[in-house]
Formats: structure tokens, sequence, C-alpha cells
């Protein structure tokens, strides 16, 4: 009975909804990343390269030539898919740049709620001035400042 109440409050602290909802939300992010970089991203690159499709960008290491990388694989035939892999990693950094502006927007607004609940009160002016001749006192030799502050006249 103890391991259950254990897991149930594991399951229901909330760092652990926190990651169930980010893992759902970033399945679904991971679609429309999907979709960017094929749909968006990739056509002009393709035009600018001359056309090249990355997806089909392949080398088979069968030795024989292949319509496709469909086409290889439905073979059998076996293939490194480095235009996949230049793909994954397009897709990989435009969600690494999402998340970045992402986490530097939420640590903006957690500064200006910090700066909100804590503002900083600036002391009293009689305390400003008592600091500032304490600092101006400061610069000078030891003898000087003991000569003034015992009660004899000063220069």
């Amino acid at each position: 009975m103890r391991i259950l109440n254990e897991f149930r409050e594991f399951a229901v602290r909330g760092n652990v909804v926190d990651l169930a909802v980010g893992i759902i939300i970033g399945g679904a992010f991971t679609t429309i990343v999907r979709s960017l970089v094929d749909d968006i991203v990739m056509p002009p690159i393709g035009w600018i390269t001359g056309g090249v499709d990355f997806s089909n960008l392949y080398v088979s290491l069968d030795g024989q030539d292949y319509a496709s990388l469909e086409a290889a694989r439905t073979a059998g035939a076996p293939a490194i898919a480095y235009g996949v892999f230049l793909n994954n990693v397009i897709a990989f950094l435009i969600v690494a740049l999402v998340v970045f502006f992402l986490v530097r927007a939420v640590n903006s607004l957690k500064r200006k709620a910090e700066d909100e609940t804590n503002p900083t009160v600036s002391p009293p002016k009689d305390i400003q001035l008592l600091t500032e001749i304490r600092d101006l006192l400061g610069g000078r030799p030891e003898g000087e400042v003991a000569a003034q502050t015992d009660g004899a006249p000063g220069p």
C-alpha cells in the first residue's frame, strides 16, 4: 500500500504533470515543424541548389542504382539516407530556435513579475546624504579624518 501512495504522490506532483503536458505539446509541435521543414524551408533550398530533393539523397551500399530512396528501401538495399538526416537536422535547429525564443520570453516575464513584487525602494534623502559624506571621508588619509572627528576644529 505504501508503494501505491508514493507512486500516486509522484504521479500527481506538478513536475510530472508539466512534463506530460510538454511531451503532448511537443508531439503536436513536431508535425508542425516537420511540415515547416518539408513544405516551406526545403523547397526553396532545393530550388537554389538546382532542384535537389534533399529527402531523396542517399548512398546505396550495395553499389546498384535505384530511382529513389524509396525504391532502394523497397528492394531491401542498404542505404545511407543523408538527405533525410539533413531534413532532420534542419527540423531540430528550427525547434531549438523556437524553444530558445520561448524560454527567453518566459524568463523575461518572470523577471518582470519579480521586479513588480520586489520593487527597489531608495533610502530616504538623509540616509543618502550620510552615505555620500561617508564615501567622501573614506577617501581621506586616516590622521586627517581622526583630527576632524575628535572635536578639534578642522583646517
